[in-house]
């Protein structure tokens, strides 16, 4: 049988990363259906829904830290995870338990139709589950499990991030929200969500809903025209935010002072503590989403300002020890905006590059995009442990080709080569790190994930 006696929270992390092996996207009727087996969790909830290519996640951490400044109790259901799964989930600012977070899997478990599934000698023989048996992927199991959490805490807000596009996604299956905000659309998934940023648009404005006004990003002319239609058809406010809501006052020692232009505020400045030059429009968009939640009533200027200082959002240009920064680059435009923090950063010595990818990305133009900056004096090339990642192999093709069609034949190269995995290739890098020097991390997520974990093994050793 397939259903299991699961009693520890070790063997429900399991079941779950397991899950993917038997089970694919289910409809969006389906999704609202099983939510309704759980009892409707998300009724009376106050929903922010958060969708976009890049910077999802640094949005809803900026919504978080201001609302909790205001006084709000706030959950969140983000993703992915760099190291422990529990990150998805926080409550008040913190992690779930290990039990709660087992008593939240076996309530979901309990719901799955396990009586429709007689035996597995069907699925074993076919690969084909029987009608009528469902079973939540890998991320609605997980959506599912921060709905029943978010019960149970009875926060004032929830802040729900969108998994992958918007229109079908599990988080999508909320009956009511009161807000809306859309971040950068680039070119991301294209096997799901299109092969332009009008079609990826198209699947983001999805989550646009009647009565929840929508903030987003107006930076391409044809993708802000989708979200405006979409809001007018179904009977939303529209609210761009563009570059000339804010504007960079200073950077210096990994701060970003910028002032915004608002509504309810006026013009206030505020300070990001982060080398990421792209926290700017992910803050303003977040500052400007407030806006439209409360319209000036509770949230003071005072509590955007504090509420912005004390933000952290994990693997973004992130500062693990002192001059070694990980980034959560996995695009194209991910990956411009990073060398755009690193061009700014104004440093004197010498920059090293860890850089993997998974296969699924346009991993080529990330490589050039990097290779053309001159930035790095060095870059390695390292595997992650993941069935989606890269070959090396691969990449240092790309690097060699890069370098020989981009570079003058006396240029000097960067010093280039491959580790053989992520904890040698970090104990190494530290090993010779010199004064002068500062090592960066990017190209995936993953990556980012088994630095931030192998460092913490490393520091034991």
């Amino acid at each position: 049988m397939f259903k299991q006696e699961i009693g520890s929270y070790d063997e429900a992390v399991e079941y779950l990363l397991s899950i993917p092996r038997f089970t694919s996207k289910n409809s969006m009727e389906d999704t609202k259906a099983f939510l309704g087996r759980l009892g409707n969790p998300d009724d009376g909830m106050r929903i922010i829904h958060v969708a976009g290519t890049n910077g999802k996640g640094s949005v809803c951490a900026y919504l978080r830290y201001m609302l909790e400044e205001a006084g709000y109790a706030v959950c969140s259901f983000t993703s992915p995870h760099l190291v422990d799964v529990r990150e998805r989930f926080l409550i008040r600012g913190e992690m779930v338990s290990k039990e709660k977070f087992l008593e939240a899997f076996l309530q979901v478990y309990e719901r799955i139709p396990w009586d429709v599934l007689e035996s597995d000698d069907v699925f074993n023989e076919t690969g084909k589950l029987p009608e009528g048996f469902y079973h939540p992927t890998f991320f609605e199991y997980l959506f599912f499990m921060a709905m029943l959490l978010f019960r149970e805490a009875k926060p004032d807000f929830c802040i729900l991030e969108t998994g992958l596009g918007g229109r079908l996604d599990a988080t999508n299956s909320v009956a009511k929200k009161e807000l809306a905000v859309i971040t950068r659309i680039s070119l991301d998934h294209m096997e799901y969500l299109g092969d332009t940023t009008v079609k990826i648009a198209g699947e983001k404005a999805g989550i646009i809903a009647q009565g929840a006004p929508v903030v987003y990003l107006d930076d391409a002319k044809d993708v802000s025209a989708v979200f405006d239609e979409k809001a007018k058809k179904v009977g939303a406010k529209a609210c761009p935010v563009s570059k000339a809501d804010y504007a960079l006052l200073k950077f210096q020692n990994k701060n970003i002072d910028f002032s915004m232009r608002t509504r309810y505020y006026k013009d206030i400045s505020v300070t990001v503590h982060t080398a990421a030059l792209y926290q700017m429009e992910n803050a303003a968009l977040a500052v400007h989403a407030l806006e439209e939640l409360d319209q000036g009533r509770t949230i003071t200027a005072e509590h955007i300002v504090k509420g912005l200082a004390k933000s952290f959002w994990p693997g973004r240009m992130e500062e693990l020890l002192q001059d070694v920064f990980v980034d959560g680059a996995h695009n194209e435009d991910g990956v411009r905006a990073f060398l755009e923090s690193v061009a700014a950063d104004n440093w004197q010595g010498e920059r090293i590059l860890l850089f993997s990818a998974v296969k699924d990305k346009q991993f080529d133009k990330m490589l050039g995009e990097i290779l053309k900056s001159r930035l790095f004096g060095k870059i390695f090339l390292v595997p992650i442990k993941t069935n989606r990642a890269t070959k090396v192999e691969v990449l240092e093709d790309i690097v060699q080709e890069v370098l020989s069609k981009e570079y003058q034949v006396k240029e000097k190269k960067p010093e280039h080569g491959i580790y053989g995995d992520v904890k040698s290739a970090m104990k190494d890098l530290l090993a010779k790190k010199q004064e002068q020097q500062r090592i960066y991390v990017a190209g995936s997520l993953y990556l980012v994930g088994e630095v931030k974990a192998n460092l913490g093994v490393l520091k034991d050793d």
